[in-house]
């Protein structure tokens, strides 16, 4: 979370998480790099060369995702992405405070629960709920709207991601054994 003051406007930027980048990123190269290695191993007909290119690939694009930031200051409040991400990839979006009507909860496909802005236009608007400093940008939505924020609960505690990283680091070391063993075949 990173607040600036220019000229009497406190503008703060919350980042996703740490923990939640770390996990998702290492989750994924988990999941991703031995398909290679397994490819010339077992002869498949898909080149570990294409395999590479698709999950470099991968890889930015799930950078680009975790690269979200939230912006609030006095006028708003906006979810950006750094000048590289294209548009077309994730476009971001930007509420003016006096536009916000509720806090809406919605139920997930999984049974959690997540919070939309919706705006005197009907418009929804996701809050972001992956930031690291969440409490403190929940506490900011309520001095912003007058909307009562006390049962905003962030989507996943970070106990959970811990959890999923721990898992993740076990999954690792199965990858270092199936590509060493992968690299042991004969050609």
């Amino acid at each position: 979370m990173t607040t600036t003051n220019s000229t009497s406007v406190q503008t703060t930027i919350f980042r996703l998480s740490p923990l939640i980048r770390i996990t998702l990123l290492s989750l994924y190269v988990a999941l991703t790099v031995p398909l290679p290695f397994l490819a010339q191993a077992t002869k498949a007909p898909t080149p570990p060369a294409l395999l590479w290119v698709g999950i470099s690939i991968g890889l930015v694009g799930l950078y680009a995702v975790l690269c979200e930031r939230v912006i609030v200051d006095d006028e708003s409040i906006q979810v950006t992405y750094p000048n590289w991400v294209p548009r077309f990839f994730r476009k971001g979006w930007s509420l003016p405070w006096s536009q916000v009507k509720a806090l809406k909860p919605r139920t997930t496909g999984q049974g959690g629960l997540v919070y939309y802005f919706l705006s005197k236009e009907d418009k929804a608007y996701l809050l972001p709920m992956r930031v690291a400093g969440f409490a403190r940008l929940v506490k900011l939505v309520q001095e912003k709207t007058g909307i009562d924020t006390k049962n905003v609960y962030p989507l996943a505690q970070p106990w959970m991601y811990a959890i999923l990283l721990g898992f993740t680091t076990l999954l690792l070391l199965v990858d270092a054994w199936t590509i060493t063993t992968a690299l042991g075949q004969p050609l």
